[in-house]
């Protein structure tokens, strides 16, 4: 008996706190717990760092000129908070996902867009001044206007019961990053030198964050990328709607072409890491294990459209450039016909292509 309680004792494992020779009783990891923890820690602290350094970049001055002829913001916001969280609500409905799957897309589609869409912007000779004054404006009001949206569109699936929105948690959350921002559009006015540097660094943290949230991320939610293929489709597709639904809304109401571009990257352009965030900070592990993935996934395919849409610009700028010339050709016809104008020796080709493109 002896010798088989020996034996018993021995196959228990190092970490039991009882141990009577036929039971064992080992505690609980708290390794997930902890690392769960840290990330929410980490990735509020860096949220914080890069929403500072969006404030950076926002020049009070240029910022109300805008809001004196808001034209631009009010079709952003549009967009925004109009299209984007009503093509998540339908594009949930479309897919039949899980409930808390369709928590998560529309939370992504409430997001404010991000400071990644001003930087995009630069690169394909958008509006940058709307596109930070537009980055900015949803940014704050996404504190009234992302709960707002998420009691409307999510109430098909929270009705039942089964999942709830922690309205409380996202407001703190949302609040706690106006601080930042308005602290970066005050070291902008009052510091400018400092400014600069903070934007380089903010950049940095902001690709930082998502590689975080990514590895650590996957280490504790090791199913969430097992997740039903639907989620990657609708994260696929997502972005290019938003795109193409923005640029046709701000060409419909006749903005320039630059302008039409830099609302349709502010459109489909969302603020994912604030996306990630939030569900980090708002919901159990065993919801996260199916959302989590989902802002990652879609701000890979976002950068997708995004230099998909550089293509698209060439395309529309070669259309519009037909389009000028034909019109541009029956003008001057007629102008020499009545005035003998001698404007169709005078423009070229590539003077109509410089003037489009600017």
């Amino acid at each position: 008996m002896g010798d088989t309680g020996t034996a018993n004792m021995a196959t228990c494992d190092a970490a039991a706190t009882v141990c009577s020779g036929t039971d064992c009783l080992v505690p609980p990891s708290t390794y997930n717990q902890t690392l769960s923890t840290v990330l929410s820690a980490v990735i509020t602290v860096m949220m914080a760092i890069v929403m500072f350094s969006m404030g950076c970049t926002v020049d009070a001055r240029k910022l109300w000129g805008h809001l004196k002829r808001p034209w631009g913001i009010i079709i952003g916001f549009l967009c925004q908070f109009g299209l984007m969280p009503l093509i998540a609500f339908l594009l949930a409905l479309a897919f039949d996902v899980l409930p808390v799957q369709a928590i998560v897309i529309i939370i992504m589609g409430c997001c404010p867009g991000g400071s990644g869409s001003n930087i995009i912007c630069y690169w394909l000779d958008g509006d940058m001044d709307l596109s930070i004054s537009m980055t900015a404006c949803s940014s704050i009001l996404a504190l009234g206007m992302m709960p707002l949206c998420l009691l409307i569109y999510t109430t098909v699936w929270t009705s039942g019961g089964t999942i709830t929105v922690p309205y409380d948690t996202m407001c703190i959350t949302l609040a706690s990053l106006l601080i930042p921002i308005a602290a970066g559009m005050i070291a902008k006015t009052k510091f400018p030198n400092f400014a600069k540097k903070i934007l380089k660094i903010g950049s940095i943290f902001g690709f930082l964050l998502i590689v975080i949230i990514a590895v650590v991320g996957g280490v504790l939610y090791q199913s969430s990328w097992e997740i039903d293929p639907t989620l990657w489709i609708i994260g696929s597709i997502y972005p290019f709607i938003g795109f193409g639904l923005g640029f046709l809304l701000a060409w419909f109401v006749g903005q320039p072409l630059y302008r039409c571009r830099t609302i349709a990257l502010e459109t489909g352009i969302q603020n994912a890491s604030l996306c990630s965030t939030i569900v980090q900070l708002s919901f159990s592990p065993e919801e996260l294990e199916l959302m989590f993935a989902f802002p990652l996934i879609y701000s890979i395919f976002q950068i997708v459209a995004a230099l998909g849409n550089q293509h698209c610009r060439f395309f529309v700028t070669l259309i519009t450039e037909i389009n000028f010339n034909h019109h541009l050709k029956a003008t001057v016809k007629q102008e020499q016909e009545s005035e003998g104008s001698a404007l169709g020796e005078f423009l070229t080709g590539k003077d109509v292509f410089a003037c489009i493109s600017v």
